[in-house]
């Protein structure tokens, strides 16, 4: 089986530093660490309001990372610019509420149709990789193909707060989506809410080619330290893999 990529979400640190309007403590060491310790790749999400991550962040990673960055976005004017004046390895394109405490469900592919294929088509232009962060929907995840974003990342939430047959029938659900994604053709990620207790199921998905895995790590790092949060991911997702 391929080996299955972990890409870091990086944003909660930033929310930290924040909390004080201070440069500490710096998501771009965070970030470094997490590379060190065997992340593929960083994922932030430059937030409308921009609640943690900043501009300054995306400038400063966009500049240092030696892995690929995925900047998680919004579909507007503001975050296209943004994107293709940095130009990330990829653009994962999500929905975005003002009030909400975080990514609340996958985008609607279907019904924002003509509102995402001019982003897709520039976007792609750039030779930035997009994504779309969709619910296992069959229908969503036939929209997904037909904007032809080469990649989608199907929402794992709702799988993280079940339990018992419901978490394994939303499980069922994923698995099928990534099926028919991969057989569509696009590229299958997953992540949000992912934790130690719920990545092994998800990681054993033979068409998954990479994992976005972001608070849980954050908030582990608090009690172990990121590196060894980060490493002990990686072990489980292995250890589903083989």
């Amino acid at each position: 089986m391929d080996k299955l990529r972990l890409g870091v979400n990086i944003d909660h640190v930033a929310t930290i530093r924040n909390a004080r309007g201070i440069a500490h403590p710096d998501p771009i060491r965070a970030a470094m660490i997490a590379v060190d310790a065997g992340a593929d790749g960083i994922t932030a999400h430059l937030r409308e309001d921009r609640r943690h991550i900043s501009d300054e962040d995306i400038a400063e990673l966009s500049e240092k990372l030696t892995v690929p960055l995925n900047l998680e976005m919004a579909a507007t004017e503001e975050m296209l610019e943004i994107a293709l004046r940095h130009k990330p390895h990829a653009s994962c394109i999500v929905p975005e509420k003002r009030m909400e405490l975080t990514t609340e469900g996958g985008l609607d592919a279907v019904g924002q149709h003509n509102r995402l294929a001019p982003l897709i088509r520039e976007l792609s232009a750039a030779n930035i990789r997009v994504s779309l962060f969709i619910d296992p929907d069959e229908d969503q995840i036939r929209a997904a193909a037909d904007l032809q974003a080469p990649v989608t990342e199907i929402h794992t939430g709702l799988y993280c707060d079940l339990e018992g047959a419901e978490r394994a029938a939303e499980l069922e659900r994923i698995e099928k989506a990534v099926a028919l994604g991969s057989k569509l053709g696009l590229e299958m990620h997953a992540g949000h809410g992912l934790s130690y207790e719920t990545v092994k199921p998800i990681a054993a998905i033979a068409g998954l080619r990479e994992l976005n895995i972001g608070h849980f790590l954050m908030g582990e790092a608090i009690f172990v330290g990121l590196d060894a949060s980060v490493k002990e991911m990686r072990r489980l997702m292995e250890e589903a893999r083989q």
